[in-house]
């Protein structure tokens, strides 16, 4: 094995060493090969988050405002598992569906967030995962 390989695959294993996942029952389970969220350092990644009710296993009944909320809930949770809250969220990226949902999507986010607000991106997508009208992912911070 040559030294590049070495140094790589040491870094590699660094690089697992220093990333702690962080998984909680109240929120719906990954349906994939990764993890709800995970923390390096002082930083938080949470995957996207579709609008999955965790009673029942299917999409929360409604629309967007509806499952933006869900979606958001769902975050919490995991951000609570790991001992934070919304309030140290510093950047969102929300992929919607329908970018006509931008408006009723804006007002539930409001209700979760207040100044100052974290960054944020918002993108209409082809489609997302099940059919979900939105999917929202979140970095954050622990002070």
């Amino acid at each position: 094995m040559g030294n590049q390989r070495k140094i790589t695959i040491f870094a590699a294993v660094k690089q697992n060493k220093r990333m702690k996942v962080i998984s909680t029952k109240k929120a719906p389970a990954a349906i994939g090969p990764y993890s709800q969220a995970i923390r390096v350092g002082n930083l938080i990644y949470t995957s996207g988050q579709i609008p999955i009710n965790l009673a029942t296993g299917v999409f929360v009944e409604g629309g967007i405002k509806e499952q933006t909320r869900q979606s958001l809930n769902n975050i919490k949770a995991i951000l609570e598992e790991a001992g934070i809250s919304m309030r140290n969220v510093i950047k969102t990226t929300i992929f919607l569906a329908d970018m006509n949902d931008f408006g009723d999507m804006n007002a539930v986010y409001a209700e979760f967030f207040s100044e100052p607000y974290p960054a944020r991106s918002a993108v209409a997508v082809k489609s997302l995962p099940k059919g979900a009208l939105i999917e929202i992912e979140v970095v954050a911070t622990i002070e």
